[in-house]
């Protein structure tokens, strides 16, 4: 009687390898009784693009491959729609259920040896919020008094979170009454919208989703959620990769100094720098530093010395030109025309961005740029095939269970996909 369920089963090929009962998932404490059902019905929703809590319930209740999954057999009574609404604002989130959901599948592509742990990539994506552009409010007004609801009270419990509200003291230009914490952004290039950004951490090896966090959508907030999915892949699975892959966006000299100077990992990033000028006069690169002397070389072979007094909040040397050097330098009208004397800003930061200028331009430079399009493949999969290019759920921890949900889906996908099918046997 269950072979035609086990064979609809298999060929779904997301459950292929959890034949007969004997699924990972009952080998753990995080799904009992009927959270594990909710749970199950979840992780089909989200591996299967069944975005309404409605139509995944009637799903559910005619397909025998979900009913199987989901432990209901043929007579299995379906929970109600709005069971996922109670559980998720009460039991999912007050144990995080969620998140060690997440890394329970990921422990398990770790101990299946999907994850190499040596090169990692990282970006983000935005994602549109559920947010109606046209209902804004000019950022300067604030919410209006009469606001309220879970995602009003989520906004102000993160005004001082470096995710969102304290990832940057700009306001916004409008601000969303339903969704407050989402941002106002304009990054497309097309209508401006209200969005949150996905963060993922994957291994290259098997484009493996090692860590996934939501934030606010901004640079700032990225690169925080950067640094905060490395040190949990660090501090809860001992990862500790040799070399991180991304874009301009994590190119700035504090973030490469974190990396460098305080975790050993190799800058396979793009640097961020505006030093190049357009007036057409000499920009900083080229000029020449001497480690072992710590000074500068410009182009007309004088010398560039630094008193030691850092600006910028004390994330800059300035390092200088003699003013008599310079009156009588034929290069001046090229380099300093309407200076005294040149001077030349190096960040305290700046041998891990030399670093990271000296790998760009070789080859494994070159084999990163490649291979860090990986996590760009699994954003256009969670848009397009899992849908969720719109978040259906509002507020702060609303994007993180949906981020963290689409995230499970995906290395589920990926597990089944890589790890053998055992044998099976009909019943």
């Amino acid at each position: 009687m269950f072979l035609p369920i086990t064979c609809c089963v298999r060929s779904t090929g997301l459950w292929s390898w959890a034949i007969c009962g004997e699924s990972w998932l009952d080998s753990t404490a995080l799904l009992a009784g009927h959270r594990s059902i909710l749970i199950r019905m979840l992780i089909v929703g989200y591996c299967f693009g069944i975005r309404s809590e409605r139509r995944l319930c009637d799903e559910v209740h005619l397909n025998l491959a979900y009913r199987w999954f989901c432990r209901l057999g043929l007579d299995g009574d379906v929970p109600d729609h709005s069971t996922f609404s109670k559980n998720r604002h009460g039991r999912f989130r007050d144990s995080d259920l969620l998140r060690r959901l997440f890394e329970t599948v990921l422990r398990r592509c770790i101990c299946e040896g999907l994850v190499g742990g040596e090169g990692f990539a990282v970006d983000a994506s935005l994602i549109k919020a559920d947010a109606n552009r046209q209902n804004g409010v000019e950022g300067q007004k604030g919410l209006p008094p009469e606001a309220t609801g879970h995602a009003i009270d989520e906004y102000l419990a993160v005004l001082d979170d470096a995710a969102f509200g304290a990832a940057t003291e700009v306001t916004p230009k409008f601000i969303s009454p339903a969704d407050p914490a989402a941002r106002w952004t304009g990054a497309h290039g097309g209508q401006a919208f209200f969005a949150y950004s996905t963060n993922y951490l994957i291994d290259v090896q098997n484009a493996i989703i090692v860590d996934v966090e939501a934030t606010t959508a901004i640079r700032q907030a990225e690169v925080w959620a950067a640094k905060r999915m490395l040190e949990r892949a660090m501090e809860r699975f001992d990862l500790y990769p040799t070399r991180l892959m991304g874009d301009s966006a994590y190119g700035s000299a504090e973030m490469l100094g974190w990396l460098v100077s305080e975790h050993g990992i190799e800058p396979h990033v793009t640097v961020f720098d505006k030093s190049a000028r357009k007036d057409g006069t000499f920009s900083r690169e080229d000029f020449t530093y001497d480690h072992e002397r710590d000074v500068y070389f410009c182009p007309g072979g004088k010398t560039l010395t630094t008193t030691g007094t850092r600006v910028n909040d004390g994330a800059t040397l300035l390092y200088r030109a003699s003013k008599t050097n310079c009156d009588a330098c034929a290069l001046k009208p090229h380099c300093c025309p309407k200076e005294a004397a040149r001077k030349v800003p190096r960040s305290i930061h700046e041998d891990a961005r030399d670093m990271a200028r000296a790998i760009a331009k070789s080859w494994e430079g070159r084999v990163s740029r490649r291979l860090r399009k990986k996590v760009e493949m699994l954003f256009a999969h969670l848009k397009r095939i899992l849908k969720l290019d719109r978040l259906r759920l509002r507020g702060p921890k609303g994007a993180r269970d949906e981020f963290l949900l689409a995230a499970t889906a995906q290395n589920l996908r990926k597990l089944a996909k890589l790890v053998p099918t055992p044998n099976l046997k009909p019943a």
